[in-house]
């Protein structure tokens, strides 16, 4: 029988709520009734094997790293990229230790590749108890770490695009050591999907060698992609520049001192916060991003919206909401920026 996703398919749909009752301790049974039938629709549409290994890896290594990362749902963490060249004698590659081991005293966990050099570094500093590994099966070059060696919070994937959603979901903040190709493709990859809002505003840090390795890469950015109108003006507070990990720390704990998370609910954006905001407060941000709300728009305190309802935990934190319109995401960082400058008023 032909399935489908906006009609009944009986008795299939019948067989499949009967798996879901047996099978018992389901989450969520109507998503998970919605994914059977996806996977029987796959069985249906696709006639070839390698793309079924596909599809059925990637969602065995998704399911993994939901898992492996579940239980420290509530802790902050910090994914940190860099070359697996750098070598332990380096100055780059104690630098990485001393900022991974500032994290996990600041009750950070740190996610790195799990491999050698900065990955290495990453997790030494941080120690195998406060570390999470995202490995990739490589023939050269990557195997896991000693310090991550056999650890229960190391994933292997065998794609890279599973690897690239761990670093970038799990983490509340990203840290960019210099690196070669794979280095240069995670950090553009994460520019990218914060300026188009394909993931949550978190801080992008860049953290220079005694060299200028990211000065000398941001020379061309300013000179090749702003100049001719590639990127915008904006998009430089999307990211920001350092060569000193204590500064890097400042950077993170400040982004989150007064600014929680974010929601879209339709077109609305809901910006959760530690603390309310007064109306001096709000008057002054409307003031300040007249770009960032729509026309006829306001900015609003409010309370938890009823889609919510999936993050009991934040019911009771204020709120405020604004009408956006799925741009300006570099500003919107400025405004999150912002907002976090009234906790040091």
């Amino acid at each position: 029988m032909e399935l489908s996703f906006s009609k009944k398919n009986e008795p299939i749909d019948h067989i499949i709520n009967r798996l879901v009752e047996d099978a018992g301790g389901i989450h969520y049974p109507a998503i998970i009734k919605e994914m059977i039938l996806a996977t029987l629709k796959i069985g249906q549409d696709v006639d070839y094997l390698a793309d079924l290994k596909l599809i059925n890896r990637t969602l065995r290594e998704v399911r993994y790293t939901a898992k492996v990362f579940a239980p420290y749902r509530h802790r902050k963490k910090v994914t940190i990229f860099g070359s697996a060249r750098t070598q332990e004698t380096d100055e780059i590659y104690k630098k990485c230790v001393r900022f991974s081991r500032i994290l996990a005293e600041n009750n950070y966990m740190v996610i790195t590749g799990g491999g050698p050099g900065i990955m290495q570094a990453g997790n030494e500093g941080a120690g195998s108890e406060n570390s999470f590994a995202v490995n990739i099966r490589l023939p050269f070059e990557q195997k896991p770490n000693p310090i991550m060696y056999r650890n229960p919070r190391l994933v292997t994937y065998k794609y890279f695009f599973n690897r690239k959603v761990a670093f970038v979901k799990e983490a509340d903040a990203i840290v960019v050591f210099p690196g070669g190709f794979g280095t240069l493709d995670e950090a553009m990859e994460v520019f990218t999907l914060i300026q188009t809002g394909k993931t949550s505003p978190k801080p992008l840090i860049l953290m220079d060698d005694k060299d200028g390795y990211w000065e000398r890469f941001f020379t061309f950015v300013r000179e090749s992609l702003l100049a001719p109108g590639f990127i915008s003006e904006e998009d430089f507070s999307l990211f920001t520049v350092t060569k000193n990990e204590k500064e890097a720390l400042e950077t993170i704990n400040t982004f989150y001192r007064t600014y929680h998370s974010l929601r879209f609910i339709e077109n609305r954006l809901v910006i959760r916060l530690q603390k309310a905001l007064s109306t001096d407060q709000l008057t002054t941000l409307a003031e300040e991003f007249p770009g960032l709300i729509k026309n006829g728009d306001q900015i609003q305190c409010c309370e938890a919206f009823p889609e919510e309802s999936d993050e009991p935990d934040l019911a009771l934190l204020p709120r405020i909401s604004l009408l956006f319109d799925h741009h300006h995401y570099g500003l919107l960082i400025a405004f999150i920026n912002r907002i976090n400058s009234f906790g040091l008023e």
